[in-house]
């Protein structure tokens, strides 16, 4: 089974209760299964997606609005 892994950046988060809901709403986009994030309280932080497919940029930002956080540029 092929996996993909993808790398964006997230502007805002600042706890654990950030990173819990980032996660929970990536992980509900189809063919995710893990996500682990490298909080940078307050600034910018590094959100790793694994998958089983390439995912659209466009669907991890969307998921990352849902929790209330913006996706940034990953030269940020």
């Amino acid at each position: 089974m092929t996996h993909f892994t993808t790398t964006v950046h997230v502007d805002g988060m600042t706890c654990g209760h950030c990173v819990a809901s980032v996660t929970e709403e990536i992980e509900s986009i189809d063919g995710v299964d893990g996500v682990t994030i490298d909080l940078n309280a307050g600034g910018i932080s590094e959100v790793t997606v694994n998958s089983d497919r390439k995912l659209k940029h466009e669907s991890i930002s969307e998921a990352v609005a849902e929790a209330g956080y913006v996706m940034v540029d990953n030269n940020a």
